[in-house]
């Protein structure tokens, strides 16, 4: 693949000659701490600051081909002060002096209107100090006979579009990317806490259809409906972009999706969930055991801690040492790991620090994501043969369910089961449901499973779903 021309420069402050080119950490940790002596000094009874580098590289491609490799760099910093219970919050791009100044007046002067809340608070107490994967190797640079890390994503890319070719032509990148990340954190309160984050991953995505009979939307052409996936890993380098996140089955059930047609008349049969479908089911799940949910007393599992809320199939524990996750969460405390259902059994609620004063519930920091379902016995070709009507689903489009879990939504990127045989695409096809019920449903759990990095997840078997 010929490298793309275009270069992008630094952004957000972090021109050729900024830290970020080198000795980001240091810069970060001293931002931060001259942050918290700004808030200090402008009178903040209690303050946290968290201060963030990312240095990113990507080789992109948009319809088919290869557009753009570029390099981006910047720092994002976030300010949260207290005063007499009143909470307000900041974000800035830019951490010179004058404007670290700027940024901290401001949050004084909103803190004044900000409502009173005895459950506001910071992180106290915590101490990180977390690396992952080889951080300061720099754009461009090779070591120890390994290619450089634009080559590593160049290579990446070329592998896709060689592939994509050869397999399933019919198929339409509209856009796809492979890059590494470098980041470095660190987090202050007034409380004593310390975090301090290095990280460097990979990551790759796709997003494409599949058109056959000319261009889409043009007489007697016709085209799937769009579908992405992607993921991040520690290297990018021994296993094809393909073989990873499920693209390459993506692609090509796309070139089968380019015809489709309804189920027909309504009835009562099962799905088989593909990972990016259970993972629908999961967002929900967790919403359930976490702040908004537990505040206004609509959590379906608020008193149900100890007792099993899912089938017996389900094991469900986090994974907050994936790549590109940092092991902390979004108010300051180092996120351990957690089992949060054990064979069906809810093991324990996910309030915030907030969300722990308000409720009296006990707190449980998690990270940004990085979640694990415990693989099943059951190869998927013989989940699918159990089902006699129904449907594989990869994409489940319900909205937000209700406080309940009641749902209606259309199904996309599917394909019909009769029988036991997968059949054709489907269009036009809805189900209704109950995402609880659905969840002490499950019958089983595939062997197989899909690693994206913040999620590993199987296939599910679910009956007593209402298509229409």
């Amino acid at each position: 693949m010929d490298s793309p021309a275009t270069t992008q420069g630094a952004h957000n402050g972090a021109g050729p000659n900024s830290p970020l080119a080198g000795g980001a950490a240091r810069q970060v940790q001293d931002t931060a701490q001259q942050a918290m002596e700004l808030m200090q000094v402008q009178g903040f009874e209690h303050a946290q600051v968290h201060v963030t580098s990312l240095r990113r590289s990507e080789v992109c491609v948009a319809h088919n081909e290869a557009s753009l490799l570029r390099s981006t760099a910047g720092y994002k910093l976030q300010l949260v002060g207290l005063l007499d219970g009143r909470r307000a919050a900041s974000e800035a791009s830019n951490i010179d002096t004058e404007n670290l100044q700027a940024t901290v007046q401001e949050l004084w002067a909103s803190v004044a209107s900000a409502p009173q809340d005895p459950a506001n608070a910071v992180s106290a107490g915590q101490r990180l100090d977390h690396v992952r994967g080889q951080t300061g190797a720099g754009a461009g640079s090779a070591a120890d006979g390994q290619p450089s890390e634009n080559d590593t994503l160049a290579q990446a890319m070329a592998g896709l579009l060689d592939w994509r070719q050869q397999h399933a032509p019919e198929v339409m990148l509209e856009d796809a990317l492979a890059g590494v990340n470098e980041q470095h954190g660190c987090l202050l309160s007034s409380g004593g806490s310390e975090l301090l984050t290095d990280q460097r991953w990979y990551d790759a995505m796709v997003f494409a259809l599949a058109r056959a009979g000319g261009a889409a939307g043009k007489p007697g052409g016709r085209s799937s409906s769009f579908n992405a996936t992607g993921g991040t890993a520690d290297t990018l380098l021994g296993e094809s972009v393909e073989q990873r996140f499920g693209i390459g089955s993506m692609l090509q059930a796309l070139v089968r999706q380019i015809d489709a047609k309804p189920m027909g008349r309504r009835f009562q049969g099962a799905v088989v969930l593909t990972p990016p479908a259970v993972a629908s089911l999961l967002g929900w799940l967790l919403g359930q055991l976490a702040d908004q949910a537990l505040i206004d007393g609509s959590s379906v599992y608020r008193q149900r801690v100890g007792e099993p809320v899912t089938s017996g199939v389900l094991t469900l524990k986090s994974r907050f040492d994936a790549p590109g996750v940092a092991l902390l969460s979004a108010d300051g405390f180092v996120a351990a790991p957690v089992e949060l259902i054990t064979s069906g059994r809810l093991n324990l609620l996910t309030p915030s620090l907030y969300g722990s004063r308000k409720t009296g519930l006990p707190h449980v920091p998690l990270a940004s994501q990085g979640w694990d379902i415990a693989a099943g016995s059951t190869p998927l070709a013989e989940m699918i043969g159990a089902v006699p009507r129904g449907a594989l689903v990869d994409r489940l489009s319900m909205g937000r369910p209700s406080a309940n879990g009641d749902f209606s939504g259309v199904i996309k990127n599917s394909f019909a089961i009769e029988r036991g045989q997968l059949g054709h695409a489907l269009s036009e096809t809805m189900i209704s449901g109950n995402v609880a019920q659905m969840l002490s449903d499950v019958q089983a759990a595939s062997r197989e499973r899909i690693d994206s990095g913040g999620w590993v997840l199987p296939w599910l078997l679910v009956p007593g779903l209402h298509f229409s």
